[in-house]
Protein backbone atom coordinates (compact mmCIF):
# COMPACT_ATOMS: atom_id res chain seq x y z
CA UNK A 1 0.00 0.00 0.00
CA UNK A 2 1.14 3.64 -1.21
CA UNK A 3 2.71 5.00 2.19
CA UNK A 4 1.58 8.52 0.86
CA UNK A 5 -2.19 7.47 1.96
CA UNK A 6 -1.77 5.80 4.94
CA UNK A 7 -3.74 7.50 7.83
CA UNK A 8 -1.33 9.57 10.14
CA UNK A 9 -4.41 9.15 12.49
CA UNK A 10 -6.81 6.07 13.35
CA UNK A 11 -9.56 5.95 15.59
CA UNK A 12 -11.20 3.26 17.18
CA UNK A 13 -14.28 2.63 19.01
CA UNK A 14 -13.82 -1.21 19.70
CA UNK A 15 -17.64 -2.49 19.78
CA UNK A 16 -18.77 -5.75 19.94
CA UNK A 17 -17.12 -7.37 23.19
CA UNK A 18 -20.35 -8.34 24.90
CA UNK A 19 -21.98 -9.86 21.82
CA UNK A 20 -18.56 -12.18 21.19
CA UNK A 21 -19.17 -13.25 24.50
CA UNK A 22 -22.35 -14.12 24.59
CA UNK A 23 -22.48 -15.84 21.29
CA UNK A 24 -20.42 -17.89 23.01
CA UNK A 25 -22.13 -18.54 26.27
CA UNK A 26 -19.24 -16.89 28.02
CA UNK A 27 -19.45 -14.49 30.71
CA UNK A 28 -19.07 -11.09 29.17
CA UNK A 29 -15.23 -10.27 30.70
CA UNK A 30 -14.21 -13.46 28.66
CA UNK A 31 -15.15 -10.96 25.77
CA UNK A 32 -13.34 -8.09 27.24
CA UNK A 33 -10.33 -10.29 27.43
CA UNK A 34 -10.21 -11.58 24.06
CA UNK A 35 -10.97 -7.72 22.53
CA UNK A 36 -7.21 -7.25 24.70
CA UNK A 37 -5.82 -9.55 22.28
CA UNK A 38 -7.22 -8.03 19.50
CA UNK A 39 -5.75 -4.39 20.73
CA UNK A 40 -2.46 -6.09 20.64
CA UNK A 41 -2.66 -7.08 16.96
CA UNK A 42 -4.22 -3.81 16.09
CA UNK A 43 -1.05 -2.18 17.52
CA UNK A 44 1.04 -4.55 15.54
CA UNK A 45 -0.57 -3.69 12.44
CA UNK A 46 -0.40 0.26 12.87
CA UNK A 47 3.27 -0.10 13.92
CA UNK A 48 3.64 -2.56 10.10
CA UNK A 49 1.92 0.68 8.06
CA UNK A 50 4.45 3.30 10.28
CA UNK A 51 0.88 4.53 11.21
CA UNK A 52 1.80 7.21 13.88
CA UNK A 53 -0.96 7.80 16.16
CA UNK A 54 -3.88 4.85 17.14
CA UNK A 55 -6.51 6.06 20.08
CA UNK A 56 -8.85 3.81 21.39
CA UNK A 57 -12.04 4.42 22.93
CA UNK A 58 -11.38 1.70 26.10
CA UNK A 59 -13.82 3.45 29.01
CA UNK A 60 -16.37 5.69 28.32
CA UNK A 61 -17.89 8.03 31.12
CA UNK A 62 -21.10 6.49 30.27
CA UNK A 63 -19.64 3.03 31.03
CA UNK A 64 -20.01 3.59 34.21
CA UNK A 65 -23.58 2.68 34.30
CA UNK A 66 -23.01 -0.67 33.49
CA UNK A 67 -23.62 -3.20 36.24
CA UNK A 68 -21.05 -3.03 38.76
CA UNK A 69 -19.51 -6.34 38.70
CA UNK A 70 -18.63 -5.63 35.00
CA UNK A 71 -17.15 -2.26 35.27
CA UNK A 72 -14.87 -3.70 38.79
CA UNK A 73 -13.89 -6.46 36.15
CA UNK A 74 -12.75 -4.18 33.55
CA UNK A 75 -10.99 -1.76 36.30
CA UNK A 76 -9.21 -5.16 36.79
CA UNK A 77 -8.47 -6.61 33.67
CA UNK A 78 -7.18 -3.05 32.41
CA UNK A 79 -4.47 -2.27 35.79
CA UNK A 80 -2.94 -5.86 34.92
CA UNK A 81 -2.82 -5.79 31.22
CA UNK A 82 -0.87 -2.18 31.88
CA UNK A 83 1.71 -3.71 33.91
CA UNK A 84 2.11 -6.77 31.47
CA UNK A 85 2.79 -5.10 28.39
CA UNK A 86 4.89 -2.21 29.96
CA UNK A 87 7.79 -4.26 28.83
CA UNK A 88 6.84 -4.49 25.20
CA UNK A 89 5.58 -1.49 24.45
CA UNK A 90 8.95 -0.26 25.35
CA UNK A 91 10.65 -2.47 23.15
CA UNK A 92 8.14 -1.12 20.54
CA UNK A 93 9.17 2.09 21.46
CA UNK A 94 5.44 2.83 21.60
CA UNK A 95 4.13 6.10 23.78
CA UNK A 96 1.29 5.44 25.85
CA UNK A 97 -0.96 8.26 26.90
CA UNK A 98 -4.52 8.79 27.92
CA UNK A 99 -7.47 10.80 27.14
CA UNK A 100 -9.62 11.09 29.84
CA UNK A 101 -9.87 12.20 33.51
CA UNK A 102 -7.71 9.28 35.16
CA UNK A 103 -7.67 11.45 38.12
CA UNK A 104 -11.71 10.31 38.94
CA UNK A 105 -10.47 6.53 38.41
CA UNK A 106 -9.72 3.71 41.00
CA UNK A 107 -6.13 4.34 42.72
CA UNK A 108 -4.77 0.74 41.88
CA UNK A 109 -5.73 2.00 37.97
CA UNK A 110 -4.86 5.75 38.38
CA UNK A 111 -1.34 4.59 39.35
CA UNK A 112 -1.56 2.04 36.38
CA UNK A 113 -1.86 4.58 34.04
CA UNK A 114 0.42 7.18 35.75
CA UNK A 115 2.91 4.16 35.30
CA UNK A 116 2.78 3.21 32.36
CA UNK A 117 2.48 6.93 30.73
CA UNK A 118 5.73 7.87 32.96
CA UNK A 119 7.63 4.72 31.83
CA UNK A 120 7.07 5.43 27.87
CA UNK A 121 6.79 8.94 27.80
CA UNK A 122 10.20 8.56 25.65
CA UNK A 123 9.41 6.61 23.37
CA UNK A 124 9.13 7.64 19.34
CA UNK A 125 7.73 5.31 17.35
CA UNK A 126 4.12 5.66 18.16
CA UNK A 127 1.63 6.98 20.40
CA UNK A 128 -1.06 4.52 21.75
CA UNK A 129 -3.89 7.08 23.37
CA UNK A 130 -6.43 5.20 25.46
CA UNK A 131 -9.65 7.24 26.06
CA UNK A 132 -10.68 6.10 29.59
CA UNK A 133 -13.50 8.02 31.00
CA UNK A 134 -13.35 9.78 28.47
CA UNK A 135 -16.25 11.90 26.98
CA UNK A 136 -16.37 13.82 23.69
CA UNK A 137 -19.29 16.60 25.23
CA UNK A 138 -17.17 17.15 28.34
CA UNK A 139 -13.72 17.29 26.70
CA UNK A 140 -15.47 20.46 24.65
CA UNK A 141 -17.36 21.74 27.51
CA UNK A 142 -14.33 21.99 29.77
CA UNK A 143 -12.09 23.32 27.09
CA UNK A 144 -14.84 26.13 26.60
CA UNK A 145 -15.07 26.89 30.41
CA UNK A 146 -11.02 26.94 30.10
CA UNK A 147 -10.59 29.90 27.61
CA UNK A 148 -13.22 31.79 29.39
CA UNK A 149 -11.05 31.30 32.57
CA UNK A 150 -8.18 32.76 31.13
CA UNK A 151 -10.35 35.61 29.25
CA UNK A 152 -9.57 34.39 25.58
CA UNK A 153 -11.49 34.62 22.44
CA UNK A 154 -11.26 31.35 20.90
CA UNK A 155 -11.30 30.36 16.84
CA UNK A 156 -10.96 27.07 15.48
CA UNK A 157 -7.13 26.99 15.34
CA UNK A 158 -6.86 28.40 19.31
CA UNK A 159 -9.42 26.21 20.62
CA UNK A 160 -7.49 23.35 19.89
CA UNK A 161 -4.73 24.71 23.04
CA UNK A 162 -7.44 23.89 25.55
CA UNK A 163 -8.55 20.18 24.62
CA UNK A 164 -6.92 17.58 26.50
CA UNK A 165 -4.57 16.34 24.05
CA UNK A 166 -4.01 19.58 21.75
CA UNK A 167 -0.78 18.12 20.09
CA UNK A 168 -2.42 15.37 18.60
CA UNK A 169 -3.24 15.48 15.02
CA UNK A 170 -7.07 15.16 13.69
CA UNK A 171 -8.07 11.21 13.02
CA UNK A 172 -7.64 10.95 9.65
CA UNK A 173 -9.44 7.84 9.76
CA UNK A 174 -12.47 6.61 12.37
CA UNK A 175 -13.31 2.87 12.84
CA UNK A 176 -16.37 1.38 14.81
CA UNK A 177 -17.02 -2.58 14.74
CA UNK A 178 -20.05 -4.54 15.46
CA UNK A 179 -22.35 -2.98 13.23
CA UNK A 180 -23.21 0.17 15.37
CA UNK A 181 -23.50 3.19 13.23
CA UNK A 182 -23.29 5.31 15.62
CA UNK A 183 -20.22 8.07 17.05
CA UNK A 184 -21.06 7.27 20.81
CA UNK A 185 -19.45 10.58 22.37
CA UNK A 186 -15.61 10.15 21.35
CA UNK A 187 -13.77 12.94 19.60
CA UNK A 188 -16.81 15.06 18.92
CA UNK A 189 -14.35 18.14 18.20
CA UNK A 190 -11.82 15.68 16.43
CA UNK A 191 -13.34 14.20 13.95
CA UNK A 192 -15.15 16.74 11.90
CA UNK A 193 -13.80 15.61 8.71
CA UNK A 194 -12.56 12.13 9.69
CA UNK A 195 -13.13 9.27 7.26
CA UNK A 196 -15.59 6.83 8.89
CA UNK A 197 -15.59 2.71 8.43
CA UNK A 198 -18.26 0.96 10.10
CA UNK A 199 -18.12 -2.78 9.94
CA UNK A 200 -19.84 -5.83 11.30
CA UNK A 201 -17.10 -7.33 12.52
CA UNK A 202 -17.13 -7.77 16.82
CA UNK A 203 -14.16 -6.34 18.31
CA UNK A 204 -12.40 -9.69 18.97
CA UNK A 205 -12.40 -10.85 15.76
CA UNK A 206 -11.23 -8.03 13.90
CA UNK A 207 -7.92 -9.02 12.43
CA UNK A 208 -5.43 -8.04 9.43
CA UNK A 209 -7.78 -8.28 6.80
CA UNK A 210 -10.33 -6.32 8.37
CA UNK A 211 -7.64 -3.99 9.40
CA UNK A 212 -6.55 -3.84 5.59
CA UNK A 213 -9.97 -3.43 3.90
CA UNK A 214 -10.50 -0.09 6.54
CA UNK A 215 -7.10 1.07 4.86
CA UNK A 216 -8.36 0.28 1.41
CA UNK A 217 -11.53 1.97 1.90
CA UNK A 218 -9.87 5.52 3.42
CA UNK A 219 -7.31 5.12 0.49
CA UNK A 220 -10.06 5.46 -2.09
CA UNK A 221 -11.51 8.20 -0.46
CA UNK A 222 -11.18 11.95 -1.51
CA UNK A 223 -10.65 13.81 0.97
CA UNK A 224 -11.85 17.33 0.43
CA UNK A 225 -12.08 19.42 3.58
CA UNK A 226 -14.70 21.40 2.00
CA UNK A 227 -12.87 22.43 -0.65
CA UNK A 228 -14.61 21.59 -4.32
CA UNK A 229 -11.58 19.89 -6.32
Amino acid sequence: MDNNIIPEHIAIIMDGNGRWAKERSFPRLQGHLAGVNTVRKVTEYCLDFNINYLTLYAFSRENWDRPEEEVKGLMSLFSKVIREEIDELKKNRIRVRFLGNIEQLPNDVKEAATYIQDSTKNCDKMNLILAFNYSGRTEIIEAANKAIEKGKKVTEKTFREFLLLPDVPDPDLFIRTSGELRISNFLLYQIAYTELFFTDTLWPDFGKDDFIKALNSYKKRDRRFGNIR
